[in-house]
């Protein structure tokens, strides 16, 4: 089969031909119809991540048929499409596991870190990591979904949010364009933030209430004048643009941020005591999860932005997403 793998930290992609790998006894073989490309795969790109070992393929957005089935697996079967996200496998051990906290796993196993991953042709992942997808959704429009959809979907849910309240959404790009149209989805009144109007119109098309253009407007002033955010969704990674629309928090208001950055947001603790506020972050989730999103997305036809790429430009596709040009997320369709 051919893959797209990386040999050292730092590395170019190279094509090449190897095994079509076995599963193992708790194990599928998948056969991949599209894989994303995410953010995160520069951890196996650039190197960085814990124990990761070389060579390695990337991809953990990976959306594919079982070939084959391992001779402990029985609740899947040859010819089911699957998806595999960023929460690639448990230990079943662990005491956050013993407690049914899966995606905190102290022995996690991340798809295409910790095993190869879907810029493949084939790939094996553990049963437990496998989410059912939806046959209304096109493979490669439901790829970004295990990753991005996920994040985005799993943080709303569990805010506490209600039909009704303000959400405003931080960043029109890979999680915001689809935060938006959850937001909107899910009955909120919903406020896009950016940097220009370039992107009013598209806010608009994917649900957006109200648009704030930071370039000429206070963000956390206008937030004020519509009552206060009871969620803000952070999915820019600019920790001076998070910091500034904190105050336009209403009461009981939370930040979530979901764009990764190293660096701080700067708040301060009476900016959060007045009001009840609060900061929160959320990890992706578990399969089952998946599996919500993915229902969801069908559902309410909430789909991402798409640019598809063939296996064979693999270095061409993670390009033109480390460099911010998709318009909004980057798909491989072996």
């Amino acid at each position: 089969m051919k893959a797209a793998q990386i040999h050292e930290a730092g590395g170019d992609f190279k094509i090449v031909d190897i095994d079509t790998p076995q599963p193992k006894s708790d194990e599928v073989l998948i056969k991949v119809e599209a894989c994303g490309v995410c953010h995160s795969d520069m951890f196996v790109k650039e190197g960085g991540f814990p124990g990761l070992e070389y060579p390695r393929t990337p991809g953990h957005e990976v959306i594919g048929i079982i070939e084959e089935t391992g001779s402990d697996v029985t609740g899947w079967k040859k010819g089911q499409r699957v998806g595999v996200g960023w929460h690639g496998g448990h230990c079943f051990e662990c005491e956050p596991c013993r407690r049914g906290d899966f995606v905190n796993c102290q022995n996690a196993k991340v798809c295409g870190i910790s095993y190869d991953g879907g810029y493949a042709e084939y790939l094996t992942a553990p049963q437990e990591a496998l989410a059912m997808v939806p046959e209304s959704l096109k493979p490669a429009e439901a790829a970004p979904l295990l990753c991005a959809g996920i994040t985005v979907f799993n943080g709303m849910r569990h805010s506490g949010i209600k039909a009704g309240d303000l959400v405003a959404v931080q960043g029109i790009g890979g999680l915001g364009h689809l935060a938006i149209q959850y937001a909107h989805k899910m009955g909120m009144r919903t406020v896009a933030i950016s940097t220009s109007d370039s992107k009013k119109e598209l806010a608009k098309e994917l649900g957006a209430h109200h648009f704030i253009n930071t370039e000429n407007s206070d963000a956390a002033e206008e937030l004020k004048k519509l009552g206060g955010a009871r969620l803000i969704v952070a999915t820019a990674p600019y920790p001076d643009a998070i910091s500034s629309v904190i105050d336009g928090l209403g009461i009981n208001g939370d930040l979530l941020t979901l764009a990764a950055s190293p660096d701080p947001i700067k708040v301060s603790s009476f900016q959060l005591i007045m009001g009840r506020k609060s900061i929160s972050g959320w990890p992706s989730g578990t399969a089952i999860d998946s599996e919500d999103t993915l229902r969801f997305s069908a559902m309410t036809n909430s789909l991402p932005m798409i640019e598809e790429f063939t296996l064979d430009k693999a270095g061409e596709a993670y390009d033109r997403m480390i460099n911010n040009e998709a318009r909004f997320r980057v798909v491989i369709v072996p």
